[in-house]
């Protein structure tokens, strides 16, 4: 359950990482200290900065630079992979495409989502079939990106090994059929700035933007996201990720619905829990609201991946965390790719 908190907390999880694939690892006291400040951010903010996580720092920069290199494309460039439903919703998103509660959001995008063979998931899973759609240019785009993809999905597994002995469980409480085979998201994205003009938009985009200026330059409404983990790569010098209190980059809100900056730190993640994991903890963890605002005049640039569940997992409150609220099921089930695909297909104008 969230609380009143007026910062978000920062997490070294080195120690954890050394001893993640020891089944003792909980014995260790330097994991054991690690475990306790996860339970402890999940529990009250719902959003943590992680610290010590391996991933090459020159790395983080580069899937940025990639990414405003991209965005910096003329705008008939960017439409050659554009997103559609033909393309498993996957692709290249212009300003106010995505839709957050009814109301277009001010960026652009590239979503990635870990590929789908036709079939696998019966029709549950047809309507995000398909491959990813990479630029050609910058030519190494593909390549970073997929080894960027492989590195956060293995610092998020580790960081739910944590999680599983924070709520009471083993170490791989939360594998198997839950997230033994994670789906995964990625999205690519670029917050214009204060009246910002982009060589690459539309005349119309642009006065979008203008217009939603005047409605305090809202980037991303508030919202929670749909999996277990989230990590945020933001831009070093510009915060943008909001909890619902204060106005400027990433923010999230607190039980008194004030909006906590999360700003910038070099060489490190924001990561948040998402709805999957509050429905297993039985309510006991927090997808905390949050939204993005770019009030600066730079055009701003974030990697946001998303680790998931299986996709067919059926979620509902783990047994452990039942009896800590006296055997009181908290949530109805539910299915990852049935709620992922619900959303998809209303986030979107195109």
């Amino acid at each position: 359950m969230a609380t009143d908190f007026k910062s978000i907390p920062m997490i070294d999880v080195s120690p954890l990482l050394a001893k993640s694939d020891d089944p003792m690892m909980a014995q260790d006291p330097d994991v054991s200290s690690v475990v306790r400040k996860l339970d402890q951010a999940c529990r009250e903010t719902g959003f943590f900065y992680v610290k010590g996580h391996g991933i090459p720092d020159s790395l983080l920069k580069e899937v940025k630079e990639l990414t405003r290199k991209f965005f910096e494309l003329p705008y008939e460039e960017k439409l050659k992979i554009k997103m559609t439903p033909a393309t498993g919703y996957r692709g290249y998103q212009r300003l106010g495409e995505n839709v957050t509660k009814g109301t277009p959001d001010m960026h652009e995008a590239i979503d990635c989502y870990r590929e789908m063979k036709p079939g696998v998931h019966g029709a549950r899973g047809q309507p995000m079939e398909g491959s990813n759609k990479w630029p050609a240019n910058p030519s190494n785009f593909n390549q970073r990106m997929e080894e960027y993809v492989s590195l956060c999905t293995d610092l998020c597994r580790k960081i739910l090994r944590g999680i599983s002995v924070a709520l009471g469980g083993s170490v791989d409480e939360l594998e198997g059929k839950i997230a033994g085979d994670p789906f995964w998201v990625m999205r690519l994205i670029g917050y214009p700035g204060f009246f910002w003009h982009s060589p690459g938009s539309n005349a119309s985009g642009v006065v979008f933007h203008l217009v939603h200026v005047i409605c305090l330059n809202e980037h991303s409404g508030a919202h929670t996201d749909y999996g277990l983990l989230t990590l945020v790569n933001q831009d070093d010098d510009i915060p943008a990720l909001q909890e619902p209190s204060i106005i400027s980059s990433w923010v999230v809100r607190n039980v008194s619905g004030e909006w906590v900056w999360a700003v910038p730190i070099s060489g490190t993640f924001v990561c948040n829990i998402g709805d999957m994991l509050k429905i297993l903890s039985n309510g006991l963890y927090e997808s905390t609201l949050h939204r993005v605002i770019n009030s600066s005049p730079k055009y701003r640039v974030c990697v946001a991946f998303f680790y998931e569940t299986n996709f067919d997992a059926a979620i509902e409150p783990l047994d452990i965390c039942k009896q800590n609220s006296d055997g009181t099921k908290n949530f109805e089930r539910a299915v990852y790719g049935e709620h992922l695909v619900s959303k998809v297909l209303t986030n979107f104008v195109m």
